[in-house]
Order: C-alpha cells, then structure tokens, then sequence
C-alpha cells in the first residue's frame, strides 16, 4: 500500500519521473525503451527507468535480503499514512467497514472499466489479449503451475487466513450462506479474468512499442504493477492522469484487504477476551501498532527482500494446512451428519451430498498434494521459519488440550474432539430450539430471527 502512495504523489511530476534515463539515480546501464528495444532480451546488461526508478529511487533497495540497511524515510511515511487510514477506517468496528467497502471494492471496477476501455483502443492491444487467452497446454504438464494457482487462490479469495470466517459470523443467525458460498468465488474468479484483459492490452501496446514479443513485457511479482506498468503508461497520451488513475486503484485494493485481515485478529482478541470488548477501540488501535512496528523491517533498504520471502513462503503451507484442520474438524471430527443438520437449522435448506463428498475426500487430497509440493519450494532457514511460524502454534495448543485430560493418549484424543457443553447457539431462544431439533431430528424451518450471534 505504501509503494502506490508514493507513485501517486510523482505521478503529479511532468514528465513522470520515470520517464527517462536524465535523473540523478539512473545508472550508466539505463535505456529507455523505444521502437525494437533491446532490455527484454539483454539478460540483464541494460535496464529501464521505470525499473531504477523502483529499485533506486523509491527503494533504495539494497543487493540482498542479508543487507537489510537502514530504513527508507519515504517510503516508512507512507506506511505510517497507511495504518492511519486502516485504524481510521476499522476503529468503529464492521459496520463502519461494510459501508467503507461499498467504495473501496466498486472504485477499483469503475477503474478497471475504464483502463479496459483505454487498453484495447491501443495499437498492438489484442496481441497482448489473444497472448492472455490463448493457452500454453504444455503448461498444465508443470506441478508448480497448479501450485501456483491454488497459492494465488488462498491469497485471493482468502480461504484459511481467518477473514472469511470472521467476518461470517457476524451474518444474522439464518443467513444463507450456501448462495454466498457459491457467488463470491465465482465473482472473485471474474474479476481476476477481467483484470486479466486489462493488464494484457496495455502490455501488448507496451510490446508493440517496444519491438517485442508480448511474452518478454509480462513480468511476474511487483515488478508488473511497479516497473512493466508505469512503463506501458508513459506512452499513453495523458500518462500522468492514467497513472495516478492506477495507483489510486491498487492502493484500493490493498486497503480492502487490510479491513479483513485485521478485523479477523482484533475479533479473535476479543472473542477470546471477552472483558475487554468494551474497550475495542482501544485494542484495534494496540493491534494497528503491533502491527505496524512489525512491518517496519519492509520500510529498509532490504524490505523487497523481505517482502518477497514473505509472498512466497506465507502461504505455501500454513494456509493450507489450516483449510485442511478445519475441514477435518468440521467432516471428520464433527461429523458429516451433525454438520448437515446445522446447515439445515441455520438455513432451512439440507445440505448437498455433493459438499460432503468434496469437503470429505476430494478436497483434503489436494490440499494435502499442494502443501506437500509446495514445501519443496521452502530453500533456506528462513524460508522454513516464515512457512512455519504461522502454524506452530497449533501443535503447542493440541499438546496443551491433551495435557489437560485424563487418561491414555486414544481417550484423551476422543475426549478433547467432543463439543463442549456450551458448544451450540448462544441465543437463549434459538438454542432452546436447536436442542429441540436435534432431538426430534424433524426438519424445521430455519429461525427467522434478526440480530442474533453465531454459534458460540
């Protein structure tokens, strides 16, 4: 979110200022890309203003992750204006971010429509479109393709970090949450495509200019937002109004993103403590703060380094091996039948065997093959430890609730896998009739009750 906030501001500056090779910071390697450009294939002997502009200028950005540097004032400024617009935007709680949203996620579309429509009205567009959508089947042959695309799912629909969950229980009791289940995945996959178009129109324009094949301007990682992108704009007639246009549209995006991620830690506190929900504010802001100071060592000279083992090895495990705990939990530990009961009290509606044969065998398979093949990724010490440390704890609080129980290891696991006795609806009322339903095992209709919790 920082980095766009900077391109913002030096998206005022005409010309941009990562338009030529003429500044202080360019290198004696710097080229500016023209008509049959050499960069994309110089394996590295030239490089671009757009790309010094990043890594020299905004970034500071050292030679490796062992040389962290000193911090980058700019771009820690802009961090600090970040989490002051996060806390600003969630200190009232859910509902003052449900209404934050209703802008923050049409804005971006609004942009996107009108990128798409700039795009494909650029010469050279369509080849960068036809690029995009026609497919490489050899490609299907290579593992880390899927692995790949099931990350980039965990990191766009968010399934395993805890937001959806969170911010789910904050739905009224008989909300239906099967259509959502279904339409959120469907929408956050279309606007992925979508965005797809918008993208690959600008860089078969960017391509064209350059003499290129498309396949040599797509780049993957923050160098597409921050180097391929801004160069495909300056030469865009008005690439002063398009960048700002883009940027504005991305720092959107990594806000939408914060409101969740957040809101799921501060609920977790909460929920966990319950005394100190009278004091929310209080605690959103020690969360913004805790936070914050942890993100400082991604304001250094080092920082991309930072970020870049952070995308790269958060996900690969921890995600989804949660997915893959909860699933077991809910099908295995629970049971398929008690779980198809709730659904049907919650919603009125039972539960497709289809949900239970996937959540039962297909989709544990997967994550388990993805998990597996994707810790062959993991490469240094440090690599294990960030793969790792959000996942640790879960052994160390299993290892506790076993502890705690009496007698041999089978009996304390079949012990500690029960409900617990307040396990249920909290309501007074809705759980009187949620015990009733249980007994009688009669399909009654779902409570048409409003403003009542989830289940504890």
């Amino acid at each position: 979110m920082s980095y766009p906030v900077l391109y913002i501001y030096h998206s005022f500056s005409s010309p941009l200022p990562w338009q030529t090779c003429d500044n202080s910071w360019n290198t004696d390697k710097c080229t500016e890309i023209s008509g049959n450009s050499s960069f994309f294939t110089s394996n590295g002997t030239i490089t671009t203003p757009e790309d010094e502009f990043f890594h020299i200028r905004l970034l500071q950005m050292s030679s490796d992750i062992n040389h962290i540097g000193g911090i980058v004032w700019p771009v820690f400024w802009c961090n600090v204006l970040c989490w002051l617009i996060v806390y600003l935007c969630i200190c009232n709680g859910v509902k003052s971010v449900g209404k934050i949203v209703y802008f923050t996620v049409f804005f971006p579309y609004v942009v996107l429509c009108a990128l798409l429509i700039r795009g494909v009205t650029l010469p050279g567009a369509w080849k960068g479109i036809l690029f995009y959508i026609l497919p490489d089947w050899q490609q299907l042959k290579n593992p880390k393709v899927w692995a790949d695309a099931a990350t980039q799912i965990f990191y766009s629909l968010g399934p395993g970090w805890g937001g959806l969950v969170s911010m789910a229980s904050f739905n009224q009791f008989n909300y239906n949450n099967i259509r959502s289940s279904v339409i959120i995945p469907l929408v956050n996959s279309g606007t992925s495509i979508w965005a797809g178009f918008v993208v690959f129109s600008v860089l078969g324009f960017a391509a064209e200019r350059a003499g290129v094949p498309v396949g040599q301007v797509a780049t993957a990682g923050p160098g597409l937002a921050f180097v391929t992108y801004p160069a495909a704009v300056t030469m865009m007639p008005a690439p002063n109004f398009w960048a700002v246009t883009f940027f504005v549209m991305l720092f959107f995006l990594g806000i939408d993103s914060m409101f969740v991620t957040i809101e799921a830690v501060i609920a977790g506190i909460l929920d966990e403590f319950p005394s100190l929900r009278t004091r929310k504010k209080l605690i959103t802001l020690l969360t913004c703060l805790v936070l914050f100071s942890i993100s400082i060592i991604c304001n250094t000279e080092g920082g991309l380094h930072v970020i870049g083992l952070l995308d790269t090895h958060v996900a690969i495990a921890c995600v989804p091996l949660v997915c893959l705990l909860e699933l077991i939990a809910a099908v295995y530990t629970y049971g398929p039948q008690k779980l198809s009961r709730d659904v049907l009290f919650m919603t009125g509606k039972p539960l497709h065997r289809l949900w239970i044969f996937m959540w039962k065998y297909t989709v544990p398979i997967i994550l388990l093959i993805i998990m597996i093949y994707s810790l062959r990724e993991v490469t240094s010490l440090g690599g294990w430890l960030v793969a790792l440390s959000s996942v640790i704890l879960i052994p160390i609080h299993a290892t506790k609730v076993l502890y705690k129980v009496k007698g041999n290891l089978s009996q304390r696991l079949r012990k500690s896998c029960r409900p617990s006795s307040d396990w249920g609806p909290i309501e007074p009322d809705i759980r009187q009739k949620w015990i009733a339903h249980k007994q009688n095992n009669h399909t009654l209709p779902a409570v048409q009750l409003d403003n009542v919790s989830n289940f504890k």
